[in-house]
């Protein structure tokens, strides 16, 4: 992926002084987040020294990080390699001499399908509904309308693609203020684009629901001609010049691009450069991360819909927060090529958008290989908007629903909260099964996935290699403070090769040992983010009731690919009731 407008990330020209440069940089680094006092001496001495590049006392305090326990004697052995000719260290300094830029991804793939799984075969297609919508009388009720009514009124030829890009357009500029929701408008490209789609529609070349709508990118998108800014200091003038798939194949189903909106620094939380974004709900709260501008902007009206990106609860927790839908579709279903990296075998695209209808539309759009993300094997996928719910087996964690919340004296506002979900959550099941769905318990082991969640920031670590290397994350800690990156890539800078690969074998068995839990099940209700980021599987969160004035969801959790029936579900959800429709005070 060519870049251009990069900041300067590289490091001094190889050679014996380059590997000296690398361990002061480090160290200095260290020390300037007053962390460098910490340091065992032997490895300051280590790291300072030339003519004992690693010493004895290095290698002691050493092994204690990878669980060791080795003799003087052996250490020593260990010490003569260390410090003899092509040994580790300078192979670690030509690798940081190649430039490994972000969008370079390992040789190994990871796939989500447990050993002996079968990739099931599935029909496609696409039976959508086509609701009567009339034009409303208000922008503010039209702004709103999901993307099933704004299609019917842009195929018949009610509202021109230009009248809603201009009508999103003006209530990004009017609500931003309030929100910090925006990175950037794209003015000039989503009039052209409007302007396009409003000839082809015209002309009777209509491409299908998503053709004329106004949509949002999350700031991690790749796309030619605009910032792309990842949330971070460091790239808030960066320039990719490359259309990342997602947004060339939704310029293919003819949607019209308004705005890159905002990420968390690096796709963490809800703080980036510009400030914190927003809930539209409760404006003193942030809307939570780091999907956080496609959240705000989604609930607030700003967008038809938008993109969002998942490693650990990024699409599922902003939507929670600011009254949306969205959908985390399972590991490998949609390419990031021109998607920033952070965990190449955690990383997921899905929509965030006012329905789960509108979910399965924009997800057909964006799914599929591209030949260019290779962890992508995606089999048909099928929907249609009459399916009867009724047929799917459903199931409940029985803890999460059943067994109470448990006071916690130092957060009581937030046992309040899940308190409040919980309830929530248990009267969604009594409509669900009012609505002639049969749920039954059953019971989610414990896994022992925190064990392996270093997993994702270890990658991350990789993932931004050169920026660590440089010093400049230490500019996302300058006040106000944008993140805790740098702290997290220094730290899992020690994380020992072995074990990260223990790692990943110990999250094979428990993919494995979910997957037999989940039995025959389609889908269960309830989310266990930590747990199924790591295993693929795919989950549908929807707005389900309220605690203080602030949105709470009801979340599905789906087989693997099993992303139809959590969508369906959730579909047939929204049908009884209408929490989907409620809109927030910033927007209304």
């Amino acid at each position: 992926m060519s870049q251009s407008r990069r900041p300067d990330l590289s490091p001094p020209p190889p050679g014996p002084e380059r590997q000296r440069w690398n361990r002061r940089r480090f160290v200095a680094g260290l020390s300037g987040m007053g962390l460098g006092s910490t340091l065992l001496p032997g490895v300051l001495t280590a790291c300072a020294g030339d003519a004992q590049r690693v010493s004895l006392t290095t290698l002691r305090h050493a092994q204690e990080l990878a669980g060791l326990s080795l003799s003087d004697e052996e250490l020593g052995r260990v010490q003569e390699r260390l410090n003899g000719e092509r040994n580790l260290l300078d192979a670690y300094a030509g690798l940081g001499e190649a430039d490994l830029h972000n969008h370079l991804p390992p040789s190994f793939v990871f796939h989500p399908l447990p050993p002996g799984k079968e990739m099931p075969e599935t029909p496609g297609g696409i039976e959508r509904s086509r609701p009567d919508a009339a034009r409303p009388e208000s922008d503010t009720d039209l702004a709103f309308l999901p993307v099933t009514h704004l299609a019917r009124l842009v195929e018949s030829g009610e509202v021109t693609s230009t009248e809603l890009t201009e009508l999103y357009l003006a209530r990004l500029k009017e609500y931003d203020p309030q929100l910090h929701c925006v990175v950037n408008l794209t003015e000039d490209l989503a009039r052209e684009q409007a302007g396009r789609a409003d000839e082809e529609i015209a002309a009777g070349n209509y491409r299908g629901p998503l053709h004329g709508i106004p949509w949002g990118a999350k700031d991690l998108l790749a796309v030619k001609g605009t910032k792309t800014t990842w949330g971070a200091s460091p790239y808030r003038d960066q320039v990719i010049d490359e259309d990342s798939t997602v947004y060339r194949k939704l310029t293919d189903a003819g949607a019209v691009l308004v705005a890159k909106l905002t990420m968390g620094a690096l796709a963490q939380g809800d703080r980036w450069f510009g400030g914190r974004t927003r809930n539209p709900w409760n404006t003193e709260q942030g809307s939570s991360g780091s999907s956080a501008g496609p959240g705000s902007a989604t609930a607030a009206g700003l967008v038809g819909f938008s993109i969002g990106t998942e490693t650990r609860g990024s699409i599922i927790s902003p939507s929670t927060r600011n009254g949306i839908t969205g959908h985390r579709p399972t590991f490998g279903r949609v390419s990031r090529a021109g998607a920033m990296a952070l965990s190449w075998t955690m990383d997921k695209i899905g929509p965030m958008c006012r329905s789960a209808e509108d979910c399965a539309l924009v997800f057909e759009a964006i799914r599929g290989a591209d030949g260019l993300d290779r962890a992508v094997t995606d089999p048909a996928f099928r929907w249609d908007a009459d399916a009867d719910a009724a047929a799917l087996r459903v199931g409940y964690d029985r803890a999460a629903v059943e067994d109470e919340i448990e006071a916690d004296p130092d957060n009581p506002e937030r046992t309040e909260m899940l308190r409040a979900s919980q309830w929530n959550t248990r009267a969604a099941i009594d409509r669900l099964r009012g609505a002639g769905i049969t749920i039954t318990p059953f019971d989610l082991p414990d896994f022992g996935a925190n064990d392996v969640g270093f997993v994702l920031v270890t990658e991350s670590a990789a993932a931004h290699g050169n920026l660590m290397r440089s010093g400049q994350d230490l500019m996302m800690k300058e006040p106000p403070e944008e993140s805790s990156w740098p702290d997290s890539f220094r730290l899992h800078r020690f994380v020992p090769a072995v074990e990260y690969i223990q790692a990943m074998r110990v999250r094979t068995r428990i993919m494995q040992e979910f997957d037999e839990a989940l039995g025959d099940l389609d889908l269960f209700i309830g989310s266990n983010l930590g747990l199924t980021n790591l295993t693929g599987h795919p989950e549908v969160c929807v707005p389900n009731g309220f605690h203080e004035g602030s949105p709470t969801s009801l979340r599905f959790t789906g087989k693997l690919y099993g992303d139809t029936e959590v969508l369906t579900i959730a579909h047939a959800y929204q049908q009884v009731t209408d929490f989907h429709l409620r809109r927030p005070p910033v927007g209304a």
